[in-house]
């Protein structure tokens, strides 16, 4: 958890604005890379503002421990859930918030959010970096999970990382503020 620490306290210089929601964090920063084309034909290019999203990892792995993985994962289910909506909520009200396309995040547990949670799901390309990151979220897996090493050695070919997207158009749909909600109730 001290790579944890290490990360939260480097974010402050990488992106525009930090926010926490519920278990979840999501950094204000430009989008560095090759341009992403969503499934509700949102691209989301070089230089547009993008909201990087992450889990509290150390709130997780106190669940685990005080709650065992079965209830654990119950309640991190509705905690994601819960801050999702704050979320966009603050896609609606906030205007640090007016430019950003879409709602990224990177994981290697992404078979329950995307149904969950209605993200999208793409494969992140061959490179380092997805060495990097797969090296990594395996390693906070075998920390986070009470089987550890030994589910890593026997899901490796399933524990890929994977890019998690909602637009801000399938983020609205999915968790409709307040006010989106009385704006589609008219519209019907």
């Amino acid at each position: 958890m001290a790579w944890e620490r290490i990360f939260i306290w480097s974010s402050r210089f990488r992106g525009s604005h930090t926010f926490r929601f519920g278990i979840c964090t999501v950094m204000i920063k430009k989008h560095r890379g090759a341009p992403i084309i969503c499934a509700d034909s949102t691209v989301i290019s070089h230089g547009d503002w993008i909201g990087e999203l992450h889990l509290d990892n150390a709130e997780i792995l106190s669940l685990i421990r005080t709650e065992g993985p079965d209830l654990a994962a119950l309640k991190i289910a509705r905690l994601g859930r819960r801050s999702m909506k704050l979320i966009s909520r603050a896609y609606a009200d906030q205007s640090e918030f007016n430019e950003v396309r879409a709602l990224i995040g990177i994981t290697l547990l992404h078979r329950g959010l995307t149904h969950g949670l209605g993200f999208e799901m793409q494969t992140m390309k061959q490179g380092l970096l997805r060495r990097l990151t797969t090296s990594y979220l395996r390693l906070l897996l075998s920390v986070l999970h009470p089987e550890g090493k030994n589910r890593i050695g026997r899901r490796r070919e399933q524990l890929i990382p994977m890019k998690l997207i909602h637009t801000r158009a399938s983020l609205a749909r999915r968790f409709p503020s307040p006010v989106q909600e009385t704006v589609m109730e008219q519209a019907r």
